[in-house]
Parts: C-alpha cells; structure tokens; sequence
C-alpha cells in the first residue's frame, strides 16, 4: 500500500549533543532515514503552495495538481 505523506520542511533538524550535532531529515527524501544525507538541496527550487512528489530515489520530481479519491473524484492540491 502507498502513503502520499506531505512535509513542507526544506532542510535537516540539528540535534546538539554537546559539541557534536546529528543532523535528522525533514524533507523526507534521504535514503538514510532517519539522518540527512543532503538530499533536500533538490528541494531548493520548489515554488511555495506547489506540492511535488519524488519517484522512490529522489531522482526525479513531478508536480501534483491533483489526487484520485477511491470514489473516482479528483481532489486539487494547488
């Protein structure tokens, strides 16, 4: 089953732990989870109130205009 999950963050979460830092993912898009791996600088160019979808290794991005319901209807997302 797939989950279209939406997460507006365009860059990682610094985690202080003293003098060190762990930086955590919040774009959703590193294949590291739960740590960046900075895959997010793909995520620079994005217009705001655009919503996007990026195939399985983040390599390429479409824009979402829409999402089928089961019942057949379409839902905008713009």
């Amino acid at each position: 089953m797939a989950r279209l999950v939406k997460t507006e963050p365009k860059g990682p979460y610094e985690l202080k732990n003293g003098t060190e830092s762990t930086w955590i993912c919040m774009c959703g898009l590193s294949s590291e989870q739960p740590f960046c791996n900075g895959t997010h600088k793909k995520t620079a160019d994005e217009k705001e109130g655009e919503v996007y979808t990026y195939d399985k290794d983040a390599s390429s991005r479409t824009e979402v205009a829409y999402i089928s319901n089961k019942d057949g209807t379409r839902t905008e997302v713009k």
